[in-house]
């Protein structure tokens, strides 16, 4: 008996550790898996928005290639979505859960928190889709500060579609010198937490 409430509470703990979201896109949906238990700050942010509908009717809008951010000697491949340029309606940026803290890394399918400044996420996010990026992680070189991104969870169905928004027409971003704003945003129409 004591073996069976043990296991019993083994299971249930997996599973609320097992936070699954579903991006439902005009393209199609992509489901994501988050890391609570590796990056609780970063999930608990992205969630936050979540569950106040916050990220609905919003957009992936950025898209970058390897032929798309000129002379860059990080190249990356990522789409990026989020609020865009709407800062009136977001909560204070939150602290980064650096990869070195979390164990996590910038590979196929890897979700993080795009940001300027170390501690300046808050809404926007990427989804990465080359094997591996290690520019992107802590002592990477992408952001001349070293801390990297803080990856918080993975795309585990829906890569087609995160494929399929890249391959998006762009236009230049206006101060970044570089096409990467896609011509027509693809649209974020909800995002909501699964129940299984």
């Amino acid at each position: 008996m004591r073996t069976l409430i043990i296991t019993f509470l083994l299971l249930i703990s997996g599973i609320s550790f097992a936070q699954k979201v579903v991006i439902k896109t005009s393209k199609g949906d992509i489901i994501v898996k988050l890391f609570p238990k590796k990056a609780p700050k970063t999930v608990a942010n992205f969630l936050r928005y979540v569950d106040e509908e916050r990220y609905d009717e919003r957009s992936f809008y950025r898209v970058v290639r390897l032929n798309n951010q000129g002379q860059s000697t990080t190249p990356i491949e990522v789409i990026q979505g989020g609020f865009y340029n709407d800062t009136l309606n977001v909560y204070p940026p939150i602290k980064i859960e650096t990869t070195e803290q979390t164990g996590l890394s910038h590979k196929i399918g890897a979700v993080s928190m795009a940001r300027n400044a170390p501690d300046s996420a808050t809404t926007e996010f990427f989804i990465v889709l080359n094997q591996r990026q290690p520019q992107l992680d802590y002592g990477g070189k992408r952001n001349s500060d070293g801390y990297g991104f803080a990856v918080f969870g993975k795309v585990v169905k829906g890569m087609k579609i995160v494929k399929e928004i890249q391959k998006g027409k762009t236009v230049l971003w206006e101060g970044y010198g570089q096409e990467q704003l896609l011509k027509e945003p693809v649209k974020i129409i909800s995002i909501r937490r699964l129940t299984n």
